[in-house]
């Protein structure tokens, strides 16, 4: 198997989201197959709460030279894959920077106060360019107005209505 060369060497890969998305196997899984093509890969992983919803991240650190410390440095990721919007502004904010490259799962996870009824979550609000901007508290975050965002609650099945059969 001939080794493609990588775009920069080492190639700093972070794989972020909650408990219970697959993080940690996707991080293998990807790392399994780097190796396969005949590159030397660490990861790094940190867990927070994990099982509880909380924050997930893997490090993933790709070289055709030998093998790198676990942690990507702070500004220094190439590759940012993120299955829950939230980290991914988390993990930008402290690894980003102007060439990295991010792909994003659009469909968020609600903390489990949001869906509980305890908290509102605020809505995100486009702004003309690549810009985003969290509303005025009093118009949205209170839970005053019916312009909050919050997850609907269902009544019956727990599967979601694409799953099921007609």
């Amino acid at each position: 198997m001939g080794t493609q060369t990588l775009p920069k060497d080492p190639f700093n890969i972070i794989i972020t989201g909650v408990g219970g998305q697959g993080n940690v196997l996707a991080s293998r899984v990807l790392a399994n197959m780097l190796v396969h093509r005949g590159y030397d890969v660490t990861i790094g992983e940190t867990f927070g709460a994990s099982q509880r919803g909380g924050s997930v991240m893997s490090h993933i650190r790709v070289s055709a030279r030998g093998a790198w410390s676990p942690q990507i440095p702070r500004g220094k990721a190439d590759m940012v894959v993120s299955l829950e919007p939230v980290e991914a502004i988390r993990v930008m904010k402290d690894y980003g920077n102007e060439e990295v490259r991010i792909l994003v799962n659009d469909r968020p996870i609600y903390p489990v106060g949001v869906i509980a009824g305890d908290l509102v979550l605020c809505r995100i609000v486009e702004l003309p360019g690549d810009h985003a901007r969290s509303p005025a508290p009093s118009r949205t975050c209170r839970g005053t107005s019916g312009s909050s965002t919050r997850p609907k609650r269902r009544s019956g099945s727990a599967t979601p209505s694409w799953a099921t059969s007609s």
